[in-house]
C-alpha cells in the first residue's frame, strides 16, 4: 500500500506515523517550505493523548506540554471571582488513563517531525491536480519556483486544512457561515504575566458578549492568549493575519486589571474571523478521502479540532492496515463510516456555546453561573474524551 497525505500539519504528520505503525507506505506532501505550525496553544486532551501514546511519541509530550491541574477554571470578567473549578491531574488519569496537557502546537508538530524518517515528508509541493483511476491516483504539484512534480499512491488523504485543495474533488460543500466573532490569539512571556495566568490551569474569563481564555505552554515559558469577542466588520479567516493589539485592549477595557496586563504584555496578536460549517454529505470518493480539518472544520469552542484530527488518524490507519491496493477504496470508505458520524457531532456540539459565555449580566447569568456548582466537565465529558475507536473497528 503506498499512500500520499497531502499536508504537514498534526494530523498529516500523525496519520502518516500512526500509517507507517501499520506497515503501510507514506509520502507526506506539504506545500510550505519548511514545517512550522501556525497558531500557538492546543488543548491535548485525553481523547489526543492515547492515540499518541500508542504512536510511541505519547512520553514526549512531558518534554514541552503543560499538564494541567484544573481542566476549566471559570472566572467573572468584573473582578476574577472564581464561578466554577475542575480538578484534574489524578482524576484524570483515573478516568480517561492519561493527562490532559495544553502544549505550543509548533511544539508538538517537532515531536511528530522527529519521529518520521526525514525521507517520508516532502516540503514545497502545492497540489495542483489529482486523477484516479480504477488502479491508483496521480497527484501533480508545483513548487514556489513553478517546477511541476507528480507523485503516484494507492490511497490519498487531504491533511491539508480549513482551505483544502483535496476537498473540492471530492465534495461541494455549501458557503460557510458567519458567526459574527473573531478570535484574538498571542503569546505572553511567562516571566510579564500576572501570577494567576501562570499556573497549570486553563482559565476562561465570562463577559458580556466576549469570553477570554488563557493559560501556559512549552514547559510554561509561555501564556497562550485566546480572545473571542464581536468581529465587527472583520471578515477575514487566517491564522496568520496580523490583528492590531490595541483593539484587543479596547476589547476588555473594563475587565479585571489582570486580565489587562495580560494583554499589555503582548507585544503582537492575530486575529481571524470565525465561521461555523456543516458537516460534509461525504469524505470519500474512490481512492480518495479527508482528515481533520479537511473533513471537520469546527469552531473552537470544544477545543477538539486537533483531537479529533488524531482520532481520525488512528481510525483511518486500522482501516488500512490489512488493505491492498485493490481493496484500498474499500477501507478508505470503512473508515468515513466509522469517523463521519462522530467527528460530525463533534462539530454540531461545538456550536452555540459563546450563547453561553457571553450573556449579559442579568438574570440569566446568575442563573449560568449558579448552575455551575452542580457541575462537572470532566465526567460530563466522558463522550468526548472517554472515547475509543477499537470497538467501532471490531467486525
Amino acid at each position: 500500500m503506498r499512500v500520499a497525505v497531502v499536508g504537514g500539519g498534526i494530523g498529516g504528520l500523525t496519520a502518516a506515523l500512526l500509517l507507517r505503525q501499520a506497515g503501510v507506505e507514506v509520502t507526506v506532501y506539504e506545500q510550505a517550505a519548511e514545517l512550522r505550525e501556525v497558531g500557538a496553544g492546543i488543548i491535548v486532551a485525553p481523547n489526543m493523548v492515547r492515540p499518541l501514546v500508542r504512536a510511541g511519541v505519547g512520553e514526549g509530550l512531558a518534554d514541552f506540554a503543560v499538564r494541567l491541574e484544573a481542566a476549566w477554571e471559570l472566572r467573572r470578567w468584573q473582578d476574577g471571582r472564581v464561578l466554577f473549578s475542575q480538578r484534574m491531574g489524578a482524576e484524570c488519569r483515573r478516568l480517561y488513563g492519561v493527562d490532559c496537557y495544553v502544549a505550543h502546537r509548533a511544539d508538538l508538530l517537532a515531536m511528530l517531525v522527529e519521529a518520521l524518517p526525514q525521507e517520508v515528508v516532502r516540503l514545497d509541493r502545492r497540489l495542483t491536480g489529482l486523477r484516479q483511476d480504477d488502479r491508483e491516483v496521480e497527484l501533480t504539484f508545483t513548487d514556489a519556483a513553478g517546477r511541476e512534480s507528480k507523485g503516484i499512491a494507492d490511497a490519498v488523504v487531504g491533511a491539508d486544512g480549513i482551505h483544502s485543495s483535496v476537498r473540492p474533488s471530492i465534495v461541494t460543500e455549501a458557503p460557510a457561515r458567519f458567526s459574527g466573532l473573531c478570535a484574538y490569539r498571542c503569546l505572553v512571556p511567562a516571566s510579564d504575566a500576572p501570577g494567576l495566568a501562570v499556573r497549570p490551569v486553563q482559565t476562561i474569563w465570562l463577559g458580556p458578549g466576549r469570553h477570554f481564555v488563557h493559560y501556559p505552554i512549552s514547559g510554561g515559558r509561555l501564556i497562550n492568549v485566546v480572545a473571542i469577542v464581536p468581529a465587527g466588520d472583520w471578515r477575514l479567516e487566517s491564522w496568520t493575519a496580523d490583528g492590531r493589539l490595541e483593539d484587543l485592549a479596547r476589547e476588555f477595557e473594563p475587565w479585571d486589571p489582570r486580565l489587562r496586563q495580560l494583554i499589555a504584555a503582548a507585544s503582537d496578536t492575530k486575529r481571524w474571523a470565525l465561521y461555523d460549517r456543516s458537516p460534509l454529505e461525504r469524505w470519500t470518493d474512490g481512492r480518495i478521502t479527508l482528515l481533520g480539518d479537511a473533513a471537520h472544520a469546527m469552531l473552537p469552542f470544544l477545543g477538539q479540532g486537533a483531537c479529533q484530527a488524531v482520532e481520525d488518524a488512528a481510525v483511518l490507519a486500522e482501516c488500512l492496515r490489512a488493505a491492498t491496493p485493490e481493496t484500498a477504496a474499500r477501507a478508505l470508505l470503512r473508515y468515513e463510516e466509522i469517523r463521519r458520524p462522530r467527528a460530525s457531532q463533534v462539530q454540531l456540539m461545538s456550536r452555540g456555546r459563546e450563547v453561553q459565555n457571553h450573556l449579559p449580566d442579568g438574570p440569566a447569568q446568575r442563573e449560568r453561573d449558579a448552575a455551575f456548582a452542580d457541575g462537572d466537565p470532566l465526567r460530563q465529558n466522558a463522550w468526548l474524551y472517554g472515547h475509543e475507536a477499537e470497538p467501532d473497528l471490531v467486525g
